[in-house]
């Protein structure tokens, strides 16, 4: 099955986070591919971390620091993750995960990715401030990184963004995305409007060979293309030295790219229309331009998350006699 539960969708935010209502959103989307996976639930994350000695107390001296303090957020976060990395998964919450896991395939590889509620939301932008974790093998390595996904909502950089935003960090929860890992050729992200003129009608794609995480995490180099209406209206074609690849005992490592590929597109024309397709329709269904992951695998395009670009300068209103 290539299609999340079908009762996930953006109204389960609550329940799921944003990337996990994300992810079940887009499965409704006719003719887009999401990679099979379940979600372990808000919560859960609510009954295991719930019973940490000590996290309320913590919580109460974090809501007091200033985002200045940033020694005193280095230190309390450092506290409260380390405080959640020892937490013991209840029983009913781990056999309900390894159940998921036998009926997907406990020796398939997954991504295991941190679904926060307050996570790709229009007016935030806290992306990349969670972790992901690719190539998990097994369920009590699994297991393991759903805790470390729990515990990575308090990573400083997330800490000190909430305090910015005036987000609750007792009103924060975290799910987590457990799916299927695509293997592909090439990934990359496409924004379904150019995010810097901020045209709607141009769509810009960036692809690197392998993974698309050495990309989203700014250690590649990337093809760019900026395609309209189907068609390429301009492209960049990268020195691509490095790819993210799957180890064989689980986790990434970065590998050297035969320098006969390094100067290939990672995209044919015909593979950027394509996408922006799918990006059209993506966008639609969400009702704002789009931020997405996506990677190429058998010249199928998957889809692993859509966010809302939040950067774009907004449309101005119209006015009496004026125009868009």
């Amino acid at each position: 099955r290539e299609r999340a539960a079908p009762f996930i969708d953006r109204t389960r935010l609550a329940e799921v986070g944003g990337k996990g209502a994300s992810l079940g959103e887009l499965s409704r989307v006719n003719g887009v591919r999401v990679p099979d996976g379940f979600c372990v639930s808000t919560a859960a994350f609510g009954e295991s971390v719930g019973r940490a000695p000590g996290l309320d107390a913590a919580l109460d001296r974090l809501s007091r620091l200033d985002a200045e303090d940033r020694d005193g957020v280095r230190a309390l976060s450092a506290e409260i993750r380390e405080t959640i990395a020892r937490t013991r998964l209840p029983e009913d919450v781990a056999d309900a995960i390894t159940r998921a896991l036998v009926a997907l395939g406990e020796a398939e590889a997954y991504a295991v990715r941190s679904s926060a509620t307050a996570e790709d939301l229009p007016n935030a932008s806290f992306a990349g401030q969670q972790d992901t974790y690719l190539n998990v093998r097994g369920s009590e390595a699994i297991l393991a990184h759903v805790v470390r996904c729990w515990a990575s909502l308090y990573s400083e950089r997330a800490v000190t963004y909430r305090v910015q935003q005036g987000f609750d960090h007792r009103k924060v929860r975290m799910a987590v995305v457990v799916q299927r890992l695509i293997v592909p050729q090439a990934a990359g992200v496409l924004f379904t409007a150019d995010p810097v003129t901020s045209n709607r009608r141009v769509a810009l794609v960036e692809a690197c060979f392998g993974l698309g995480e050495a990309l989203v995490s700014g250690h590649a180099d990337a093809d760019r293309y900026k395609v309209r209406d189907g068609q390429l209206v301009a492209k960049t074609i990268a020195t691509k030295k490095l790819a993210t690849r799957a180890s064989h005992g689980g986790g990434t490592t970065e590998r050297a790219i035969d320098p006969a590929q390094q100067n290939q597109r990672a995209l044919t024309d015909a593979q950027v229309a394509t996408l922006e397709r799918l990006g059209r329709r993506i966008e639609q269904h969400f009702g704002a331009p789009q931020d997405i992951e996506w990677c190429l695998f058998e010249d199928n395009f998957y889809i692993v998350q859509s966010r809302p670009i939040t950067t774009l300068y907004p449309i101005p209103d119209a006015g009496v006699g004026g125009r868009r």
